[in-house]
């Protein structure tokens, strides 16, 4: 198993003990990290089915709560399934079905300026991109790691995230999540785009970014 892959899968392992709102969004953000950065590992999986989530509110969050369900579910699949469905989305031969990159959402070409600006800002927030990881740092799965790390690291002064998540996620993210949610090769990973997006949709709420924030 990954390195993230590890870290999400023991975050998961405590997220239904979790009180604390802060917690529990830097927890979110790690597994949708691990999810989609490769295709998820039988621990990966193992971790997902022991979440327990709280009960439903009757507002946005149920749609969280279903896609929670649905990924509990999915833990008996079959790893090569998984990793074919994985590909096809996400690698394909040229190009996956979804793109995964902040650049390309934004411009229409990968590594432009988007990526220049991510990379100033990570460098300032002290953060040395993933060894790990071939991919250029605005990666979707490479971002929400960052936020995991950022969140618990900004303690009671959230400007710091409020910041990064106006400038690298709230201008793509939640349009990337809709379009993995509907991509045809989609089966597990619908549940992942629902989670994504919705959960980008209640950061934007929770981080009231209108009033708080410039995004450049």
């Amino acid at each position: 198993m990954s390195e993230a892959a590890s870290a999400a899968a023991d975050r998961g392992r405590g997220l239904s003990a979790m009180n604390d709102e802060r917690r529990l969004r830097a927890d979110t953000y790690a597994v949708l990290a691990a999810l989609l950065g490769s295709p998820p590992s039988r621990d990966l999986l193992d971790s997902l089915a022991r979440i327990q989530m709280p009960r439903a509110r009757g507002d946005g969050r149920d749609e969280i709560s279903r896609a929670w369900q649905q990924l509990r579910g999915a833990a008996g699949a079959d790893l090569g399934l998984l990793q074919n469905e994985y590909h096809d989305l996400f690698i394909g031969p040229g190009r996956g079905q979804v793109v995964p990159f902040g650049s390309w959402h934004l411009t229409g070409f990968l590594m432009r300026q988007p990526l220049s600006d991510l990379r100033g800002d990570l460098r300032a927030l002290g953060i040395t991109p993933c060894a790990r990881r071939n991919d250029p740092e605005d990666h979707i799965a490479a971002l929400c790691e960052n936020m995991a790390q950022i969140i618990p690291a900004a303690g009671a002064d959230d400007a710091r995230e409020r910041r990064f998540f106006a400038r690298h996620l709230l201008p793509w993210a939640g349009k990337f999540f809709g379009e993995l949610q509907a991509a045809k090769s989609a089966r597990f990973y619908e549940p992942v785009g629902m989670l994504g997006r919705r959960f980008m949709e209640l950061e934007r709420e929770y981080l009231n970014i209108r009033t708080h924030i410039q995004t450049h």
